[in-house]
């Protein structure tokens, strides 16, 4: 079993190379890969000691899986030639996501879809990963009709240079501008690009992602997106109207049940999920669990993940995990 991390040296590589370790996936050769600056570079994992190689020698060594968070420019030209080769490319980036010919997987959710020929599979947005995960099993019960999700982001999600921002601006020192403010004591409503309809990339992608991953294009879903200057993970305030009747006792029942979602709802004691006690961990956290008072058959929820584990790394070493579980890898 051959092992290659594509983008090894990022922040989101890094996180699947402990996601790895601390999950067990099983390998006989791991194989470090990043950009051609980075090509030699030595990383310890495991106590043993890597050396960073390039796009291509990667290729050439044809690993079975190939974890792949270096971009979608990247993913574009290099995720087909690993496949072309038989390896099965796990794509962090947004580059396949949408593709008709490729399956976009939480494995909780939808890994049941996924063939022995999938060569590349995509990973969805963070943000949507979490709010599917914890939806799932609700929409499975009383079928979703209508979701407005508001988000309030990490700066991990765009990566050390935006934590280095927010540091320096703590701190009072002068840095790079990842963000177009100021992003500490501050708060964005702007992620990714603005679109034509006035709506950024980032809140389309969580609209056309949950009905890929649902399989229902009949789930509207509206998004607003919005960058804080915390660290640890996304926060999401999600208001869910349903086709049936629901009871409340019902959905925190089925939600202290699902697979990797952990419900933390205890109001009177002030139990709630919030992204610092997120940090580190692969769950879903959901709370704030309650009845809409002004429409029928909704309810609103709170829904906390740390998004460089399951809403990136975590959700790509499971897809692998689950390729193997399921003899999918050849």
């Amino acid at each position: 079993m051959k092992i290659a991390v594509v983008g090894a040296t990022g922040l989101v590589g890094q996180e699947m190379l402990r996601v790895i370790e601390q999950r067990e996936l099983p390998f006989d050769e791991l194989l470090l890969v990043a950009s051609e600056r980075s090509v030699g570079k030595e990383m310890t994992f495991k106590g043993k000691t890597y050396k960073v190689i390039s796009m291509q020698d990667a290729v050439d060594q044809k690993p079975d899986v190939a974890l792949f968070s270096a971009g979608g420019s990247t993913s574009i030209t290099w995720a087909p030639k690993f496949a072309e080769n038989g390896t099965i490319v796990i794509d962090n980036s947004s580059a396949w996501r949408m593709d008709p010919t490729k399956k976009l997987i939480v494995p909780e959710i939808n890994g049941g879809t996924l063939r022995i020929d999938d060569r590349i599979i995509a990973n969805p947005n963070c943000s949507t990963i979490q709010m599917v995960l914890a939806l799932g099993p609700l929409h499975e019960r009383y079928t979703i009709k209508r979701i407005v999700v508001s988000t309030y982001q990490s700066v991990t999600g765009t990566g050390k240079a935006a934590v280095d921002q927010m540091m320096n601006e703590r701190a009072g020192k002068d840095g790079e501008m990842v963000y177009p403010y100021k992003i500490d004591m501050n708060v964005l409503p702007h992620i990714d690009v603005f679109l034509d309809n006035d709506y950024t990339k980032e809140e389309m992608k969580m609209v056309n992602e949950t009905k890929k991953i649902f399989g229902d294009n009949t789930v509207q879903v509206t998004a607003t997106c919005v960058r804080i200057p915390t660290m640890g993970g996304h926060s999401e305030s999600v208001n869910v109207e349903f086709e049936e009747e629901f009871d409340v006792a019902e959905v925190k029942s089925l939600l202290s049940k699902a697979p990797g979602v952990v419900l933390e709802d205890d109001p009177k004691n002030n139990i709630y999920p919030m992204p610092i006690n997120s940090h580190g961990k692969d769950e879903v956290f959901v709370g704030r669990i309650r009845r809409d008072e002004t429409q029928e058959k909704t309810l609103n929820m709170w829904i906390v993940a740390d998004n460089l584990r399951k809403g990136a790394a975590t959700n790509a070493v499971q897809i692998a995990e689950f390729m193997l579980e399921n003899s999918l890898v050849f």
